[in-house]
């Protein structure tokens, strides 16, 4: 675990404000934004869903992150790695209650009682997969940037982020680059305030 040494901390009262702080921030690194910033993404599990799919190998450090929601009851994201060369965006997650989709969609990796793997060539087919098996709630989208982070950036800075908090906060966006991080977190029935928490290397 990789110990933050630059911390830096900021509260908003204004969301608009706190949101353009955050894509300022952010630059040119690899993001992920709240489908819906007034919810955000719950972030109670995120730290040992992370911890376990690395120890079993289900999300090695190189894949790429474009979707991901956590409950406390269940998970789906849509992850990018690259096999033989080509790129494949992965839909994991829950079976859908809905029909069938169509075959030139993508190719079912395995369907178990409860969860369901599915290859698409398209990132565009796999995010409607996505969106269409959560709603989009409490999800968060690689969105406003030219890839998506990478595993090990959000094992590396997560940690530090969260462990900045008073009391528990969504997250409403985060962008995550080798030497620093940075979290946007909505705010609370108890503080009205966002909080943005950016962790780093000194250089």
């Amino acid at each position: 675990m990789t110990t933050p040494q630059t911390l830096t901390i900021r509260s908003f009262s204004d969301r608009a404000e706190a949101l353009s702080h955050f894509i300022l921030r952010a630059g040119e690194a690899p993001r992920l934004v709240a489908f819906d910033d007034t919810i955000g993404c719950p972030m109670e599990i995120a730290l040992a869903a992370l911890e376990w799919t690395g120890a079993t190998g289900v999300l090695p450090d190189d894949d790429m992150i474009h979707a991901a929601r956590l409950t406390s009851e269940t998970a789906a994201a849509v992850i990018e790695r690259k096999v033989e060369g080509r790129r494949q965006y992965i839909y994991l997650g829950p079976r859908l209650d809905a029909p069938p989709m169509d075959v030139f969609e993508g190719k079912v990796l395995f369907d178990e009682p409860g969860v369901k793997a599915v290859e698409f060539s398209q990132r565009a087919h796999a995010l409607a997969h996505f969106l269409r098996a959560t709603s989009g709630s409490g999800a968060l989208l690689a969105l406003l940037g030219r890839r998506a982070p990478e595993v090990r950036h959000l094992r590396r800075w997560l940690s530090p982020i969260l462990g900045e908090l008073d009391v528990p906060r969504t997250l409403v966006g985060g962008w995550f680059a080798a030497s620093a991080a940075g979290g946007l977190l909505a705010a609370t029935d108890g503080d009205p305030n966002y909080r943005y928490i950016e962790v780093g290397l000194e250089s």
